[in-house]
This record gives C-alpha cells, structure tokens and sequence, in this order.
C-alpha cells in the first residue's frame, strides 16, 4: 500500500527519476502502473530487490529518486526505468549492457525507436540463450554418455541430483511458468529479501549462473516435470 506521507505532499505524483524522459520502452508488466512516489521501501518490495541494490542502480545513474528531506522519493519516470531495469536483469543482461540500452534510449527521438532498442537487445539475449542452452544439452549428453558406459562405481541418477526442499522445488517450477520479482514472492507467501535468498541457494546448489538457468537444468535434470 502506498505511504500516507506523500498524501500531502503537494504535485510530488508527478516526480520522475533520472530527468525527464519522453520515450522508455512500453512493458506490460504491472509493475510500471505503480501509483506513485513510492518510498524506498516500498520501491523495494515492488521489485523484489533489497535498499542496497537500489542503492547501487542510483550510484550507477541508471535511477535517480528525488528526496524529500533525507527520504528518496521514486517517481513515475523512476519506476518505469526500474521496470526495464527489472526486466532486463531477470533476462541476465549485464549491468553493462543494461547501462549501454538505457544511454541509448535516453537519446531515443520516438516511441516507436525507443521500443526498437529494447527489442533488439532481447532479440541479442535471446541468441546468447539459445546458445548457452545448446551448451547445456552438450554437456548433459556427454555426461549421459559417459555415465552410461560406466557400470561399476557410478551412483544412481537420484543420487547424482541436489537436494531440494518444497519450497526450492515450488520456487523453480514457478520460474519456469514466469512468476518473478513480487509476484513469486507473494505466491511463495515470503518476502522479497528470502526469496533473493532463496534463488542465491538455488543458484548456488545446482551449480548456475542465474535463477532461469537453474530452472532450466532442473527441468533438464528431472528434477521438475510438466
């Protein structure tokens, strides 16, 4: 629910962040309709990410809240650039690439070039992906074929797999129908910072770079059926 302190704080609704920005990207997240200023603490919640991290996209210039006092207040301008932010780091863009999309945007001239840019990056992604996939399934069969050539001193496939609790094994298969941010955190029944938590464990455990590639091995794995 939105801060009651911005309730008399007069024409602050229209704070942006980062400057005044004509064209950004069109998601469809719901997120970008968030009913602004936000404090940082429901800025946070919105995103599923900790003070920190908003701390360090604004030390980045890739956000920048106005303040009221000592409070940082996030505007409209400001959430939607958190909502590309977002989304892209979700896809497992680079926080240099991201910074690279958001310069170029910045000096977008249209609506219609604004979504071009962001469309071409995740068409770039989406190429990276597909190859790290291919690299996945490689690798997964080359182990196949070694451990089915293999009939003494091998442990069973069961016995080769991580350990998951309920809740990891939820949170994966949530991954893999979209849920992210908020959204898998409200559906996990806990906060943003556990499931930050909760992901680095996961990603940690079957031995990834990002929450997605977990999901994709466990479903490579058996770990989750559809």
């Amino acid at each position: 629910m939105r801060n009651t302190i911005f309730d008399t704080q007069a024409g602050t609704a229209s704070l942006g962040g980062n400057g005044n920005y004509d064209f950004l990207p069109t998601l469809t997240d719901a997120t970008v309709a968030a009913d602004a200023p936000l404090a940082i603490a429901e800025m946070a919640d919105l995103f599923g990410v900790t003070h920190r991290t908003l701390h360090f996209y604004e030390e980045k210039g890739l956000i920048s809240p106005h303040r009221l006092g000592a409070m940082r207040v996030y505007g409209t301008d400001c959430i939607r650039r958190m909502s590309i932010i977002s989304a892209c780091r979700e896809m497992g863009l680079s926080l240099a690439s991201i910074q690279e999309l958001m310069l170029q945007i910045t000096d977008a001239q249209t609506q219609q070039e604004a979504d071009l840019l962001f469309k071409t990056a995740l068409e770039t992604r989406k190429r990276e992906l597909a190859s790290e996939l291919s690299t996945l399934h490689r690798q997964l069969q080359q182990i196949r074929t070694f451990t089915d050539g293999v009939s003494h001193g091998i442990p069973r496939k069961d016995e080769c797999l991580p350990a998951l609790t309920d809740q990891e094994r939820d949170c994966l298969m949530l991954l893999t129908e979209g849920y992210k941010g908020a959204p898998l955190a409200e559906r996990l029944g806990i906060s943003g910072t556990q499931l930050i938590d909760l992901e680095e464990q996961l990603i940690a455990k079957l031995e990834v770079a990002n929450r997605y590639q977990a999901a994709a091995k466990a479903l490579i794995l058996g770990i989750l059926t559809h």
